[in-house]
This record gives structure tokens, sequence and C-alpha cells, in this order.
């Protein structure tokens, strides 16, 4: 079976979370085509991988949302008839969207996003958008914004996706565009695997944002909320880590149906009998914090909870594990905050193996604004290590329990409260006989229900009963361990 995996701002180009899970799903079955077809901001990413491709992987295609438009002039531009026009007003009214209409349209060769976006056609729709619901606001900025807004999905829609038997994604937003269409054109099978809930995580930058304001937010939102739709009615099948996540999908207008759990897993076995302190070492407190230095982590606020902490507990030190070069403004500022500040006791690794320094912790932490089912609190757990981690995604599920009676794993706290925050390291930098029972109570959840295998067959089964269901031969995997 071919099938064709579409993710956006990850894999291959960063490390950890969604990025590491895609790259040993691939692994995992060898003897399937993948194909990558991976969406970044622009041309400024393309080729720059992080990750050594599996040889399963035949091909990738690269979809830039911010690009020029490459298109050949044409001395003649084959004008949009009836059907196109009322498909784009469709579109931009959110009205019925004739998605079918608008993938045909899109697809032609000829078409240039630049003259479309440009166009009296364009012009026209947005003038009823704007009449219709938007009178308020000034009307230039409202074309220029509808320009902005729509010129990625223009990009999406007329990228030339490659044929497949399965088109993956592991997100709505632009991949379930690319997904639907895909299935569209090519009469295929579109699963889409919800790691985080991408329209509730666009709405939360949104609120958020400063670049853009009023009424504005609202209409980015609901362009948002228009693609997830499409991928929730367009698939056949919609996965998401946890319980919660499912009820936001439904919430979203996902049909119950369609829906499935499959949770992450880890190798537990990989993390066992690591190298703990040096003698020397003894009688310091380690905190771990395992991820990639990026506003969405909120290292900022780690580092404050960390200074406060260390104030009342001084045998605590600091370990921040994991890439900064992706956001490296940010990172600068991180790096700064703790020369500015005098913070002692915190070192920045960069890129590691966690299985050179996971031993050593006495515990990790994770002060993210976002997550989904993190990868980091489950590989901390089959380490025998607690957690501390704020209220986002299913932290609260994964340290407190979620019908298991394996006990409290870590201590869970609000986001961004610095307060909060450096009260749980001291609290559990005092209680070893805590930390050791929350470990272990860590350890056990982690065996009987996040492990690799576990992933790895539900999605085997889903794999084989796609191939089933289209006539397609499924050959048995020898999966390969999670590397």
């Amino acid at each position: 079976m071919k099938i064709c995996l579409i993710a956006e701002g990850c894999y291959p180009y960063v490390v950890g979370g969604v990025s590491s899970w895609i790259h040993h799903l691939i692994q995992a079955f060898p003897s399937q085509e993948f194909i990558l077809l991976t969406i970044v901001a622009n041309r400024s990413w393309s080729g720059k991988y992080v990750y050594e491709l599996p040889e399963n992987v035949m091909e990738i295609h690269e979809l830039y949302l911010d690009d020029y438009d490459w298109s050949q002039k044409r001395k003649r531009k084959r004008p949009m008839g009836k059907k196109e026009y009322k498909a784009l007003r469709s579109l931009l009214l959110n009205q019925q969207v004739d998605w079918e209409t608008l993938f045909d349209f899109f697809q032609k060769k000829s078409l240039s996003v630049n003259d479309l976006l440009m166009s009296v056609n364009f012009f026209h729709a947005v003038t009823d958008c704007y009449n219709l619901n938007y009178s308020q606001i000034v009307f230039s900025d409202f074309l220029w914004m509808m320009r902005s807004i729509y010129l990625p999905m223009f990009h999406a829609l007329k990228m030339e996706i490659p044929k497949a038997d399965l088109y993956h994604c592991t997100a709505t937003g632009y991949a379930g565009v690319l997904g639907s269409m895909a299935k569209h054109l090519y009469g295929g099978r579109l699963l889409i695997s919800e790691h985080g809930i991408y329209t509730r995580e666009r709405e939360e930058e949104l609120i958020k944002a400063k670049w853009v304001q009023g009424i504005y937010k609202d209409i980015w939102i609901e362009q948002f909320r228009k693609m997830s739709n499409l991928a929730y009615e367009r698939a056949d099948l919609v996965t998401s880590l946890y319980e919660h996540a499912r009820e936001l999908e439904l919430e979203l207008g996902c049909p119950f149906e369609k829906t499935m759990i499959t949770p992450n897993g880890i190798s537990v076995e990989r993390l066992q009998n690591l190298p703990g302190k040096d003698a020397e070492e003894e009688g310091r407190i380690y905190v771990g914090a395992v991820l990639r230095i990026a506003p969405i982590k909120d290292i900022k606020t780690l580092l404050h909870a960390f200074s406060f902490a260390r104030e009342t507990e001084p045998s605590l030190k600091l370990w921040v594990m994991g890439p900064w070069e992706e956001e490296e403004e940010y990172a600068r500022e991180c790096f700064d905050l703790v020369e500015a500040e005098g913070i002692p006791d915190v070192e920045f690794t960069g890129r590691i193996d966690i299985k050179e320094y996971l031993g050593k912790m006495d515990m990790t932490i994770l002060t993210s604004i976002s997550e989904g089912q993190p990868l980091t609190i489950l590989e901390s757990f089959a380490a025998h290590k607690p957690v501390i981690a704020t209220d986002v995604g299913n932290c609260r599920g994964l340290l407190l329990g979620e019908n298991d009676d394996f006990g409290a794993a870590g201590i869970v706290t609000h986001i961004m409260n610095i307060e909060e925050i450096a009260k749980a390291m001291v609290s559990l930098a005092r209680n070893k006989k805590m930390r050791l029972q929350m470990g272990e109570n860590g350890y056990r959840r982690v065996l009987a229900k996040y492990q690799y295998t576990y992933m790895i067959d539900a999605y085997r089964t889903i794999y084989r009963d796609f191939a089933e269901s289209m006539g397609l031969e499924w050959e048995e995997e020898n999966a390969q361990k999670e590397g």
C-alpha cells in the first residue's frame, strides 16, 4: 500500500513530538511505501531535514504557504466560469462550500494565484462578504486581509499532489485541505491523526497574537474552522490521543462514528538501567526539561520559577535539554534572561541523547502553554521519574490518571504561574519518598497504557483495514522497535 503522510511544520525539519511519532511510524512499516507531503512556511525550509529519512520513504514533496507565484505568464488566461465563481463566493462566505468545483478549478495548470487574488472575481466575492458581514470596518483593510488569508489556502489548493492509496494527515488545517483534495482527485482513503486539536491551537495563538486585532481575529479563526470542517467531513477515520481531545473534535463537528482514540506510545525497554549521578553529584537535585526551546514551551516562565525555587532550595539544578536552533531569537532571549538575572545552576545542553541524562534527573518539568500528549512525559515515566507539568493537553490525565488507580505521577500546575511551578519543584526536591513513589506510579501507568507496541498495533490494524477495504494486499510487518 502506498501511503502519503501529510504533515505541517514538523517532520522532517523539527525534532521531537509529532516529528518523532511520524519517524517511528514509518520505520514500523518497512514493507509499505511512504510519500511525504510536507507543509512549511517558505522555501528557506527546503531540504533542511534533521532526520535521516527511512529507506521506505520513496518521495518527498514540499508546499510553501508563503511563496511566490511561479506560474508562467500566458498570453491568454482562462476565465472563471459562473459555477467556479459561485464556488469561490461560497468559500469566502462559508455558505455550503462547493469544494469539488474549487478543487478542479485550482488544479488547472494555467491558474495564477496572484492573478486570482487581484482579479475582479475575487474583489466582487470579497465585496459580497464585506456587505453581508463586516460593513462596520474599513473596506480596503478588509480586502487586503482577505488576500493574506487566502494566499496560503490557494497555494495549497494549487499543489500538485502525488497519487497514493491512503492519505494520512497529522492535523486538519492545510494538511486536511490537501488530504481532502487528494481523495477527490484520486479516490483514495483519508485518515487524520490529531495530536493536538489544530483549530483550538490556532484560536489560542490568534487570541494572544499582536499582529492581528479586533474582528480580524474572528475572521482568521473562522478560516481554520472552515478547513477543519472540510477535513472532518471528508475523512474516513479521525484518531485522537485521549478522550478529551475526541470530545473537542465532536464539539467542532466531527461525526462520532469516525472517531477513534490511539494513545501515544514509547519503548519502555529503551529507558531502563540508565546511568545515574556520579559521586560528586550526590546531594544535588536535578530538574530536567526535555524540549525544544520555543515560545510554546514557555521557557521564560520555567527560568523565573526555577530562580525562585532555588532561592528556597539551593540544591536544585536545572537542565534544559533540547535544540534551540529552530527558534534562535527566542533561545537567545532565554540565554540572556539567565545571564541578566544571574540565575545560577542552569545548563542548556542543546540536542542530546536522553539516555545519557534522564537517569541523573530527580524529576522532569514541562511548562508549555499548549501540548497534546507529550512523549517527554511518557519517557520520564519509563525512567521512573516524576513530572511537573502545566495543565494543558493530556498532561493532567497522564500525571493524575484516567480510569486507573496507579496514583499521582507528578504535580499539575497552571500555565505561566511562576509561584505555583516553583513551589512544585521545592516540594519534590524536599520529599524523596514522594519523588520515588510518583516515579513508580508513572512507570506502572506507562507500562499498562502507553507502550510503543500498543500504538503500532493500533495503526497496523487501521492500515490493514484500509488496505483490505480497497482490495489491496497487506503484507504483515516485522515492525522495527522505536530507536
